[in-house]
C-alpha cells in the first residue's frame, strides 16, 4: 500500500484530499503543526472514510525539524499546507516567507527521499492576477511586481520556486511534480474549519456587505479539489503540469442569486460601484484586498484537468448552498 505525506492535515482541503486518498485505498501521514489537534483530525475525517491507515506527525513551515522523518517512508507528497488570511497583513513577509519556506522544504525532503510525485496545492492566486486575459490558463503567470495583495503574492512565489528548484536539479536527482491550480474552493467543510475561500460565502450572509462588490472569480468544489489532487497525483501524464480548477466563472452577485433562490434572502444583489469598492480599499484592509480586481473577469477553461486528467467537474451550486448550511449549523449566520 502506497503511503502519502499530506501537509497542513487540519486545514479544509487537505482534510478532504486525505479522505479521498483513503476512500482509494493509500495509507496517509498527515502532518500538524499541533499535535494535539490529531483527535480533532481524526473526527473529523473519519466521517468520510475508514482512518485505519491514517498517522500524524508534526510539522512546522518555519521550522527544519522532522521533514525528513516525515517524508522518509512515504511514496507520495501533498504539500497542501499554506499560511492563510482574512485581510491584508502589515507586512506581506507574513504570508510569503512561510509560504516559500515551507514549500521548500518539503520539496527538498522529497528529492532527497525521491518520492514518486510531488503535488503542490498552489492556486488560480499564481496564475490569474497583476495582469488581464480573455480568458487564463495554465500557460499563465501572476505578476508579483503588480499590487496584487500578499495571498495572491506568497502563493505565485512559492509555486515558482518549487518549478525553479526542480529545473535546476540534475537529471538523475529530478523528482516528477505537478501544482493544483483551484479557483474558489466552496463546498461544507469536514470540521468546524469551514476554509478561507468560504469567508465570501459567509460575509454575503452575516450582514458584512450591504452591496456586492463587483468581483468575478472561478468556483470548484471542495471534492472536486480534492479528487483533483488524488487523480493528479497518479495519472501518468500529468508530471510536470499545472492543473486549473473552476466548474464555472461567475460574479459575485450570480453567486448571491443563487443564495437568494435557496432560500438565504440575506445575500445582497445591489452592486457597489467600483469607484466606491477603490475609495474603501484606501482605508479598509478588507476592501483593499479586493480594490484592485474589482470589474476585471477571471475567465478560465481549465483545459488540463478536462484533457489530461479527464475530469467533469460537478456543479459548484450544490457547494455554495452546502457551505451555506454547513455556516447555518455552526450559527454563523442566520437564514
Amino acid at each position: 500500500m502506497d503511503k502519502v505525506l499530506v501537509t497542513g492535515a487540519s486545514g479544509y482541503i487537505a482534510s478532504h484530499c486525505i479522505a479521498e486518498l483513503l476512500k482509494n485505498g493509500f495509507a496517509v501521514r498527515g502532518s500538524l503543526r499541533n499535535a494535539q489537534r490529531q483527535d480533532e483530525v481524526k473526527n473529523a475525517i473519519k466521517t468520510e472514510a475508514d482512518i485505519s491507515q491514517l498517522e500524524f506527525c508534526e510539522l512546522d513551515l518555519l521550522n527544519d525539524t522532522g521533514w525528513d522523518e516525515a517524508v522518509s517512508g512515504c511514496d507520495y507528497v501533498m504539500h497542501v499546507a499554506s499560511p492563510l488570511l482574512t485581510k491584508e497583513p502589515n507586512d506581506e513577509n507574513e504570508i510569503i516567507k512561510p509560504a516559500y519556506e515551507g514549500l521548500l522544504r518539503a520539496l527538498k525532503s522529497s528529492v532527497k527521499h525521491k518520492v514518486k510525485r510531488f503535488v503542490m496545492t498552489s492556486s488560480f492566486s499564481a496564475v490569474g492576477y497583476g495582469h488581464v486575459k480573455d480568458v487564463f490558463n495554465e500557460s499563465h503567470w501572476t505578476d508579483t511586481t503588480k499590487k496584487i495583495g500578499a495571498y495572491n503574492k506568497s502563493k505565485a512565489i512559492a509555486e515558482k520556486a518549487m518549478w525553479d528548484y526542480l529545473n535546476k536539479l540534475e537529471p538523475e536527482n529530478k523528482i516528477e511534480a505537478v501544482a493544483i491550480n483551484p479557483t474558489l474552493v466552496v463546498g461544507a467543510s469536514l470540521s468546524s474549519d469551514i476554509g478561507t475561500s468560504n469567508i465570501f460565502i459567509q460575509k454575503m450572509l452575516d450582514g458584512s456587505y450591504p452591496v456586492v462588490p463587483q468581483v468575478h472569480f472561478g468556483y470548484v468544489t471542495v471534492r472536486d479539489t480534492a479528487k483533483a489532487h488524488v487523480a493528479a497525483m497518479t495519472h501518468p501524464d500529468a508530471n510536470g503540469k499545472r492543473f486549473i480548477l473552476a466548474e464555472r466563472c461567475m460574479w459575485l452577485a450570480e453567486m448571491n442569486g443563487i443564495l437568494r433562490k435557496n432560500g438565504y434572502q440575506k445575500a445582497p444583489i445591489r452592486q457597489a460601484p467600483n469607484l466606491l469598492m477603490k475609495f474603501l480599499g484606501l482605508f479598509n484592509d478588507e476592501a483593499s484586498a479586493i480594490a484592485g480586481f474589482v470589474g476585471k473577469t477571471k475567465f478560465t477553461n481549465s483545459e488540463n484537468a478536462k484533457n489530461i486528467l479527464g475530469f467533469n467537474f460537478e456543479d459548484v451550486e450544490a457547494g455554495i448552498i452546502g457551505t451555506a448550511k454547513q455556516l447555518e449549523e455552526l450559527e454563523l449566520i442566520g437564514k
